[in-house]
Parts: C-alpha cells; sequence; structure tokens
C-alpha cells in the first residue's frame, strides 16, 4: 500500500488522537514504536513524529535513526519531535521558564506558506510541554509564534520537513485537521481513498486469497467488533465461515435468544450454545475480580474448543480484534504500563487449538469498524450497540456471582438501558450499565422496614473508553428510573448514580 502514512510513536498519550484524524482525512496510516522503525520504508509516503512523555535533554529519552526519513520523505514532527529535530541537528531545547500547557493562539504566521494555507492568524492551538525549543535547528525557517512561544511551528529549508510544538491532533487545536490535510494532501502529496468501501472491496479480497477453502470458526459476542468481522468474512467466503455463539449466564435480559435470532436473520451460518450452568457454576464463592475474569476467560475457551471440534477440518479461528487491541501489544515499553484490569491479548490463543489466527478488522479503530458495517448494510440497532464487556454482569456484581444476584441485575439493566431508548438517550450515551453493590441499606415500604441491595447506575461518554465523563442525564429519567426498579425488581430498595470520570475512576466497577 503506496498511499500510506507511518506515525512513529515516542509514548505520547495522544499517538492514537494522531492516527484517527488522519484516518479521518481518509487517509490509511500506521502506528510504529520508535524503536520499532520498519526496515523498509518504500510503502510510506510521509511521516508523522508523535509526542512524548520524556525530555529530549534526558540521557533515556528516544533517539531513533531517522537517516531513512529526513529530507527524503515528508516528515512532520509534532511537540516532542519537533524538539528532536532541533536538539539533534543544531538547535537548542531547555527548560520552559513558564507553563506551556494548553489553549494558546498563533499570533504570528508566516504569510505564503502552504503549509498554514486557510489557517488564520490568532487561531486556538493546544499546548502540552515543559521544555521548549530555543533556537531552531539548521537551516531551519521560521512559519508561526504565540504570545508564550517564539518558535511554536518552522520548516527545514530544502526539505519536506515541519516541527510544530502544539498537538493539531486535539479537538481544542481548531483548525488542526486542516493543517493535516494541508500537510498530506497538498505537500505529501497523498490521495484520499481510505474509505469504508474501499477497505471492504479490499480486505475480501484478500481474505478469498489468505483461506481459499479453509473453514473458519469465529466466537461472536453480540458486540460490533464480532458482527462487522463475521459479515465481512462471509461475504469473503460465505458458509465456509462456522459462528459460535455462547450464552455464559452472564448476558443481558434475553439478550441470548434474541442476538441469536438477529444472526441467523443475517444469513450468518452460527450456532448458539448455552453453557450458562458451566460458568456459574465455576465462578460460585469466587469474589476476587481478576479470579472471575480469569474463571470466565478459562471456561470460554474449554467450552469454544469444545464446539470447534464439532466442526471437521477447521484450519483457522477469526478474531475481532481491532487496531488499538494491536498498537498496546506493540507499544514503546512492549505493553501497557500497569495492568488495570486482565484484557484478551491480540492472538491469545490456547496452543491446544492449534489454528491459525485471521483478524480482518485489526487495522481499524472502533468508529471505523461502525463505518465499515454501515457500508455493509449491518443494521443501526447492531452497530450503535453500547460497549458490553467480555465477562459480562460477572464484574458489574461487586462480589461473589449467584444465578439470584444475575436474574436481579439483568432486571435492574433492563429497566435502565430500556428507559434510556424510550427517552431518546441511548445514542447519547458511548456506554452504560448498572452496578449491583455488595451492600444492604435500610428502607421502608409501606409500613415495613426493609433491608435490601442497592444499586449503581452508571452512564458515560467517551470515543474510545480512554478517557469518559459521566453523562448528566435528566433529574426527571434519573427519578422514574430509580421509582421503576425499586418498585419492579425484588431486593433492591436504593438506587444511586455514579458520576465519576475515567481517570481516576474506571468505566466498569470490578
Amino acid at each position: 500500500m503506496q498511499n500510506n502514512v507511518l506515525i512513529l510513536d515516542f509514548g505520547s498519550q495522544y499517538t492514537q488522537l494522531i492516527a484517527r484524524r488522519v484516518r479521518e482525512l481518509n487517509i490509511f496510516c500506521e502506528i510504529k514504536p520508535y524503536n520499532h522503525l520498519p526496515s523498509d520504508l518504500s510503502n510510506y509516503k510521509a511521516v508523522i513524529l508523535s509526542g512524548s512523555p520524556f525530555s529530549v535533554r534526558a540521557e533515556n529519552a528516544p533517539h531513533p535513526d531517522l537517516s531513512g526519513i529526513k529530507g527524503k520523505k515528508p516528515l512532520l514532527a509534532v511537540c516532542y519531535g519537533a524538539q528532536y529535530l532541533a536538539h539533534f541537528h543544531g538547535g537548542e531545547v531547555a527548560a520552559s521558564n513558564t507553563r506551556e500547557y494548553g489553549r494558546a493562539r498563533l499570533s504570528t504566521i508566516l504569510n505564503g506558506t502552504p503549509f498554514f494555507n486557510g489557517i488564520p492568524e490568532n487561531t486556538q492551538v493546544w499546548m502540552s510541554h515543559s521544555d521548549t525549543i530555543k533556537r531552531l535547528p539548521a537551516n531551519a525557517k521560521l512559519l508561526a509564534s504565540t504570545q508564550e512561544v517564539a518558535n511554536a511551528a518552522y520548516t527545514i529549508e530544502g526539505e519536506p520537513t515541519f516541527g510544530i510544538q502544539f498537538h493539531p491532533e486535539v479537538y481544542h487545536t481548531t483548525e488542526g485537521k486542516t493543517l493535516l490535510k494541508n500537510f498530506l494532501v497538498d505537500i505529501a502529496g497523498l490521495e484520499q481513498t481510505w474509505t469504508p468501501d474501499a477497505f471492504v472491496a479490499s480486505t475480501v479480497e484478500k481474505l478469498k486469497k489468505q483461506l481459499g477453502k479453509d473453514k473458519v470458526i469465529l466466537g461472536l459476542s453480540g458486540g460490533v467488533d464480532s458482527t462487522v468481522a463475521a459479515v465481512l468474512l462471509h461475504k469473503a467466503i460465505g458458509p465456509q465461515l462456522h459462528c459460535i455463539f455462547v450464552n455464559n449466564g452472564l448476558l443481558r435480559k434475553h439478550e441470548f435468544d434474541q442476538v441469536l435470532d438477529q444472526y441467523q436473520h443475517m444469513g450468518l451460518n452460527v450456532k448458539g450454545v448455552d453453557a450458562s450452568a458451566r460458568f456459574l457454576n465455576a465462578l460460585a464463592g469466587e469474589s476476587d475480580p481478576e479470579k472471575k475474569r480469569k474463571i470466565i476467560g478459562g471456561v470460554f475457551i474449554e467450552v469454544f474448543d469444545d464446539e470447534a471440534h464439532k466442526v471437521r477440518d477447521v484450519k483457522w479461528l477469526a478474531q475481532g480484534t481491532i487496531y488499538p487491541d494491536v498498537i498496546e501489544s506493540v507499544s514503546v515499553t512492549g505493553g501497557p504500563s500497569a495492568t488495570i484490569k486482565s484484557h484478551h491479548n491480540v492472538g491469545g490463543l490456547p496452543d491446544f487449538m492449534k489454528l491459525k489466527i485471521v483478524e480482518p478488522l485489526k487495522m481499524l479503530f472502533k468508529d471505523e469498524v461502525r463505518r465499515v458495517g454501515a457500508s455493509m448494510g449491518v443494521e443501526d440497532e447492531r452497530l450503535g450497540r453500547h460497549p458490553f464487556p467480555g465477562p459480562g454482569l460477572a464484574i458489574r456484581i461487586l462480589g461473589d456471582v449467584t444465578p439470584e444476584k444475575v436474574a436481579i441485575l439483568q432486571e435492574v439493566d433492563a429497566i435502565f438501558i430500556n428507559g434510556l431508548k424510550e427517552w431518546g438517550l441511548y445514542d447519547k450515551v458511548w456506554q452504560a450499565g448498572a452496578m449491583l453493590l455488595p451492600v444492604q441499606s435500610v428502607g421502608v415500604m409501606g409500613d415495613e422496614r426493609t433491608y435490601e441491595k442497592c444499586v449503581a447506575l452508571r452512564a458515560v461518554e467517551s470515543t474510545d473508553g480512554m478517557t469518559a465523563d459521566w453523562v448528566n442525564l435528566p433529574y426527571e429519567f434519573l427519578q422514574k428510573t430509580s421509582n421503576d426498579i425499586i418498585n419492579k425488581v425484588p431486593g433492591v430498595n436504593r438506587v444511586v448514580y455514579d458520576i465519576s470520570s475515567k481517570p481516576p475512576a474506571t468505566i466498569e466497577w470490578e
């Protein structure tokens, strides 16, 4: 793929945002860690250097060999990247005397440069750095400044190299998308051909060649990723795809039957397996969140393996892996810096299954998966489904899991989710759910004293789940939902609403 952008990641929290903004311009891009620079750069038509939590002045600062890039390919260096080019090419970087973080305005922009075409002076940008460029690198030409930052943007004369101290990828840089388009389309000459239809056409052809007449199995979850992966594979190999939808007993109310029916109406070759008792028996008495997740993952593999062996001559396992999972598995540090919760590993498959892996969505972000699904005619109800955790309601039941607790939470969850849909709020929320807390509280119903369970409702807005804010749901909606839960779900006498953001809190409670 010649129409491609390489993004070198120096560990910035914003690197994925750079990729998302580039993809929004219908241009394909890939993120690679700075310490895993591709040996063959011929596929890349332009390169972007990300920001970083490091200082270029530090001994352990990222220091890749850019000799095959700088001066040879269009290069955009963002924040740390701009400081890196300055520091190692005759400029000077020093600690900033003032805190350069947050909104700023480009008070001076050099006229006539295509890099800033269509971007007015005084435009808002977003700064996030503690070092600053005191002196530009050799042969550099200043392009823009702010009140606090003299060297906010520059270019290297005689080569298509640009450095900017601000972040064009974040929402608060109002003309960031325009700037990226100027660099990628007008300067680097990239074509804006990365569209859902183009992705479907090219991926189906690749899958046909890759899989041939082989049989493939895929575990469906009811979620967006596995659904779109199934439809894409079905377009390529038809009935050679065998889908398995496992009921772990921890799904939402009636979800197993409803989703299975929807899949069958989509023409997929799908088998439903009700393994509820097997999962719930394995979970009996366990209250540790990590152990619950591992138990559920282990039982799922056992059930899936049992069913996979019933399909003869299967050679491939399909997975709904998406790009953020891939990026995390090959990040600058080789993985997440700290384990917050257990998560599926990319390609995480027991050795005894001996199947090859096919991951048709592994280069897509979640919003791109939805657009690809829409282009293939997948119903909005499937594509707009809120993310739902793999362990299901088990990690929304704090403490041990019992069939009785699952039944209570299914009823509470149904009232909450159906209410969001009835009030026209569901599509305004990124994820919502109810938590069953391991506490009981005193209540009064009629003339009787009660001592029953408490549930917490959670609704957040986000784009990718990495950060999230709680949603300010209408008081009238919360009032009605609370009344309906307490009146209709035996065993619950108190409802609370979670107004924590991520970070510091996570979206799920376990």
